[in-house]
């Protein structure tokens, strides 16, 4: 059953335009330790602003640079973080991620927040207004697969093209992009500001870009898309929100979301930059910006780029599989809209090594190579294991899935069971339930045996339970010379660190 953006939203405080920031103004972050409201923690404090943060998860990667500052964070919630027990307010805002008003619309720091007149914002909308304090410009990448990748890459692009942007994404950066430890901001200089647009019931909706690059757009979020077409309508709803400030727009006209969404905005105002990774033997779309892969190896592919003003270009990319090259072909058609020179955009295709927890090596203990994936969708986990075989040929291949809510797997559940059987053996985590309201609908036991019987019962595809018991289970069953790739969005991060440490223990 899907939810209604009323729904998702309830007890937010409606959108507004961006503002700036009061010096000292005092917010407090709940779920600080996600990678998406780990942003709002950073940049507001940057910012000037007085920032708190909790989450009951504990730390986790994306609070190092938090803790590094010495924000204070606390691992749990509680009503006292927002207010006094006499209904005194504490804080001047409370940012959470959206759809904890719709799932949990009890919780305590909530209701403490409501009754002390806080205002409850999503954190998005801090990120947006950090924007507008520094009087940056926002170049926004959104789409179903490849946000946090595209982002990282086009920071960095602006990065060496000397215009030192700052970041928001949901992944780490790298520590040669923040100049500190990995972390999910970068902190620039610079006028423009790269931020990740989530799509999920208009959380990207505080965000009015300069420039929106759209990657493709593909169902997904069942709670509140009943279909790709509803995808495509939440696209479109946000460009147009932006539409008055005649903003370009870049978008892949190779995807069939991205080409459906093309087709609303023929009455488009600003800039359009259209691009597209081809195919042999498929019809060229008409595109500014054409790509095709001339060789592929493990390392990564070559990708020859066409439309640039300086012709024909050739980079060799670090990064392997297709929709990495999509990915790189992305953000070379955003160097042309943001008039970065082709030298500096070749550069930064050539020298991106990726973000945390995309295809991130891990460690090889004992021969074995364990990887780390953010992957969470049937057309990103396919893709992620085509790129593996690319790099590791002939080796045994173990998907390691920890899947993302109980609404998208009870959904997409033989399309999940498809996938993960193109790998040599299948290991399913308890899913995460995050935004759940119910967990009956399916089970990580459920997902593995239609697994199972999707190979044929050639082999068995096993749910052994925690991240913490998954990485047990596996480090007694993987042998040297396996590849080990865990995905997920919740904590499989545990699964792959963990795995890394038997291993190594013996």
């Amino acid at each position: 059953m899907t939810r209604t953006l009323e729904e998702v939203g309830r007890g937010l405080a409606p959108l507004r335009p961006p503002r700036s920031l009061r010096p000292g103004e005092r917010i407090h972050v709940l779920g600080a330790g996600g990678a998406g409201a780990s942003q709002a923690v950073l940049l507001a404090a940057r910012a000037g602003a007085s920032v708190s943060g909790c989450d009951t998860g504990g730390p986790s990667p994306y609070t190092e640079a938090a803790q590094a500052m010495g924000l204070p964070l606390a691992w749990g919630h509680d009503p006292s973080h927002v207010a006094t027990p006499t209904g005194a307010p504490l804080v001047d805002r409370l940012a959470v991620t959206k759809s904890l008003t719709s799932v949990r619309p009890d919780h305590p720091e909530l209701a403490a927040a409501h009754g002390a007149g806080v205002v409850v914002e999503a954190w998005q909308q801090v990120v947006a207004d950090v924007a507008h304090t520094r009087d940056q410009r926002l170049v926004a990448i959104t789409g179903t697969h490849g946000k946090s990748t595209t982002s990282g890459w086009v920071a960095h692009l602006l990065t060496v093209a000397g215009r030192d942007p700052s970041a928001a994404i949901g992944a780490l950066l790298p520590a040669s992009l923040t100049g500190g430890p990995p972390a999910t901001v970068r902190w620039g200089s610079g006028d423009t500001m790269v931020v990740e647009a989530d799509e999920y019931a208009d959380n990207f909706g505080p965000y009015r870009p300069s420039v929106a690059i759209v990657l493709n757009a593909e169902w997904d979020h069942p709670d509140v898309f009943a279909d790709r077409a509803a995808v495509v309508a939440m696209l479109e709803r946000w460009l147009r929100a932006a539409a008055d400030a005649r903003p370009t727009l870049v978008i892949n006209v190779g995807d069939t979301g991205g080409h459906e969404l093309l087709a609303r905005l023929d009455d488009w105002p600003g800039r359009i930059v259209r691009f597209v990774l081809l195919n042999d033997g498929e019809p060229e779309p008409p595109a500014e910006v054409q790509g095709r892969v001339v060789a592929e190896a493990r390392a990564g592919d070559a990708l020859r780029i066409e439309g640039l003003p300086e012709g024909t270009l050739t980079a060799g990319l670090h990064l392997p599989g297709r929709h990495y090259a999509a990915d790189a072909l992305a953000v070379a058609a955003s160097g042309l809209a943001l008039g970065v020179d082709a030298s500096s955009i070749v550069a930064s295709l050539e020298g991106f090594g990726g973000v945390g927890r995309r295809l991130e090596l891990k460690g090889e203990p004992r021969g074995v190579t364990v990887l780390d994936d953010y992957g969470h969708h049937p057309t990103a986990i396919r893709a992620t294991l085509d790129a593996v075989r690319q790099r590791y040929p002939a080796r045994r291949l173990w998907a390691v899935y920890e899947p993302l809510t109980f609404h998208r797997t009870a959904a997409m559940l033989q399309e999940f069971a498809t996938v993960l059987a193109a790998a040599d053996r299948a290991v399913v985590a308890d899913i995460w339930a995050n935004r759940d309201p119910d967990t009956t609908i399916t089970s990580a036991q459920a997902l593995a045996d239609a697994t199972t019987a999707a190979v044929g019962g050639a082999w068995r595809a096993v749910a052994p339970g925690s991240p913490e018991a998954t990485a047990d289970w596996l480090a007694a069953a993987v042998a040297p010379g396996d590849v080990v790739l865990v995905m997920g969005g919740g904590r499989s991060y545990v699964i792959a660190a963990r795995l890394v440490e038997l291993l190594r223990a013996g």
